[in-house]
Order: structure tokens, then C-alpha cells, then sequence
């Protein structure tokens, strides 16, 4: 029988057993990494945040409470490593900026002809509207395991979700007019 999350996040704090903390991460570790490269828009980047993000897991297991999934709790520590990666990012290019040197982005899209992207959409819209419709689409969280996961309002949640899609939308029926 195969032990749900919840026997093995107890497991993970009474005994701090590695095992049953790695059967987390194998569960659990494609949702967490395709949600940061579709935020982060940079592979290496992305599997950066995701270690930390299991690292910080790990070490912070005991305030797991277990009032909501542990998906959107380790959603919640993924997006925190974000944003402070994001923060970090700014003060970087704002020192470049200062300096003279501009830093050129390794991860530009590429062109693929009349290939719609879905990354390259993503980036149409912003942060916030990216984040929620990352984490309620491409991770499938429902608006309640994103709103505690960001610690943004539920209601924030769903019009950042709706935004998003809209834009999403009018963006894939721009590409298909001009693909034509």
C-alpha cells in the first residue's frame, strides 16, 4: 500500500527520514519545477529555486500544519524562493545598469516560425497574473491551494486567473491571424 502525503510528512518530522522526504520530492518535484520555469522562464535557473525549494522543505517540515495539501505548501515555499530570486535578480541589474554593462538574456525566445509558444505568451502578462494562471493551470492547484500558496486574497487569485486567461487568449487568436 502506498503511503499518502500526510503519513509521510509525519514520518519526515517525527524521524526526519530521508526516504520517506525523497518519495515526497519524487511526487511532487514536476509540478514544482514546471511551475518555476514556466515563472521563472529559465531552465537552469528554475531547477536552482527547485532544489532550494526542497532544501528549505526539508528544514522546515515541522511548520507543515496540514490544513491545506502539502502540494500547495511546497508550492508556497517555491514561490517565496522566487521572489527572492527575483529581488536579487533586480538589484543585480541595477548595479549592471549603474556600471555601463548591459547583461544580455541567454533565455531570449527563439523564433519558430508560425509556432505558437506558450512560454513566450506567459511573458505577455504580468508577474502576478503569470504566477496565478502557472500555478492553477500548468501545477492544476484550485484557486483556494493558490491564494495560501502566494498568500494572495482568493479573490485576487481568480481575477489575476481570469486576466491571464483573457490575455492568453486574445494573444493565441493574434498568432493564428497572423499565422494565416
Amino acid at each position: 500500500m502506498r503511503a499518502s502525503d500526510e503519513e509521510l510528512t509525519a514520518l519526515v518530522m517525527a524521524t526526519k527520514n530521508v526516504a520517506a522526504f525523497g518519495e515526497l520530492v519524487r511526487r511532487h518535484q514536476g509540478v514544482v519545477r514546471g511551475m518555476l520555469h514556466r515563472m521563472c522562464r529559465n531552465h537552469a535557473l528554475a531547477d536552482d529555486l527547485a532544489q532550494d525549494t526542497f532544501i528549505r522543505a526539508f528544514e522546515k517540515i515541522g511548520s507543515f500544519l496540514g490544513t491545506g495539501s502539502f502540494k500547495s505548501w511546497l508550492c508556497s515555499i517555491a514561490y517565496t524562493e522566487f521572489l527572492k530570486s527575483a529581488r536579487k535578480r533586480k538589484s543585480t541589474d541595477r548595479a549592471m545598469e549603474r556600471f555601463g554593462s548591459g547583461m544580455e538574456d541567454s533565455e531570449a525566445p527563439r523564433d519558430m516560425g508560425n509556432v505558437v509558444d506558450l512560454d513566450r505568451a506567459l511573458t505577455t502578462l504580468k508577474d502576478e497574473e503569470r504566477v496565478a494562471v502557472v500555478m492553477c493551470y500548468s501545477c492544476g492547484m484550485s484557486h483556494s491551494e493558490a491564494a495560501e500558496a502566494t498568500g494572495m486574497p482568493l479573490g485576487t487569485i481568480k481575477s489575476h486567473v481570469n486576466r491571464g486567461r483573457a490575455k492568453l487568449q486574445a494573444y493565441f487568436a493574434e498568432s493564428e491571424v497572423v499565422a494565416s
